[in-house]
Order: structure tokens, then C-alpha cells, then sequence
């Protein structure tokens, strides 16, 4: 619904709790996260849609939050790194990075795990091929992938 000047109410749920935000429609997912939501876990570097360190997951599926309006949103359900992990526990693919030792700067981390984690809902006994292809939009410039790899088979392993 439009609101002033330019502005739209766009309700939606982030890590299970409902929001809701007044954004311009041309406002980013990942501006709306940050900003005005205050989660900064999801990382903004290139801002173009060509790293993946903005990676989110909507409605369970992993998306650039740069490249996605927040009114798009509208209504559904969007998961950011601050939410996997649960009762103060780290989510499995968290542990599995910290395991593999799968991050060096951890621009791209957020990122990563995002995909892995909608990759193991998928498939919860992912190949090296089968994480390689879900993190194939991440870019790592510290060249962390076989880490990555690693950490992506290995949190297949454990128990979510």
C-alpha cells in the first residue's frame, strides 16, 4: 500500500517474526535489511548482483537481496544469516565452516552458508559437485572454496 510521497507498507516475516517497513519501491531487500532493520549479517559488497555476499533466502529459495526490491517481499518469508541458528546453538553449517576453517575475510561467509543451508533442505547429503553448484554464485576472493566444499558435505553430515 502507498504511503507519502513515493513510499510503499510492505509487511513481511524475517527469521520467523513478522516486519513490517516503509521503503520506496525501488529500495533494495538488502538496504531494507540493513538499514532499517538493523541486520547487518548479510554482507553488501558489490552491490551489482555479481558476488553473492547478499545472499538470502526468500520463501526458502537463496536470492541476490541487492538485486531484489524489497516490495517484491511483500507477504513472504526471508531467512538472513541472524536467523539459522537457534537457542543460541550454531546452525550446523555454521559449525561445519568454523570446523573446515571455510572462511578467511568473511565477506562472503553469510553469503555461502545461505546457500549451503537451502542446498542441505534440498538435499540433505549433498556430493562436493552438489555444493559446488549451490555456491557457484559466491564469489571468494580469499579462494576459500575447497574449505567451503568441505564445509557444505560435511554439514550434510550432521544433524539440523
Amino acid at each position: 500500500m502507498l504511503r507519502g510521497p513515493g513510499e510503499a507498507d510492505i509487511a513481511f516475516t524475517v527469521n520467523g517474526a513478522p516486519a513490517k517497513v516503509r521503503a520506496a519501491p525501488r529500495r533494495t531487500l538488502l538496504d531494507t535489511l540493513r538499514e532499517t532493520l538493523a541486520l547487518t549479517g548479510t554482507k553488501k559488497v558489490c552491490d551489482e548482483g555479481t558476488c553473492g555476499a547478499c545472499t538470502v533466502l526468500v520463501d526458502g529459495r537463496p536470492v541476490y537481496s541487492c538485486m531484489t526490491l524489497a516490495i517484491t517481499c511483500e507477504g513472504k518469508s526471508i531467512e538472513t544469516i541472524e536467523g539459522i541458528s537457534k537457542d543460541g546453538e550454531l546452525h550446523p553449517v555454521q559449525r561445519a565452516f568454523i570446523d573446515a576453517d571455510a572462511f578467511q575475510c568473511g565477506f562472503c561467509t553469510p553469503g555461502q552458508i545461505m546457500s549451503i543451508v537451502a542446498l542441505l533442505r534440498e538435499n540433505s547429503a549433498p556430493t562436493e559437485d552438489d555444493v559446488r553448484r549451490a555456491v557457484a554464485g559466491n564469489l571468494c576472493r580469499c579462494g576459500a572454496y575447497p574449505n567451503i566444499v568441505k564445509a557444505g558435505v560435511s554439514a550434510g553430515k550432521r544433524k539440523s
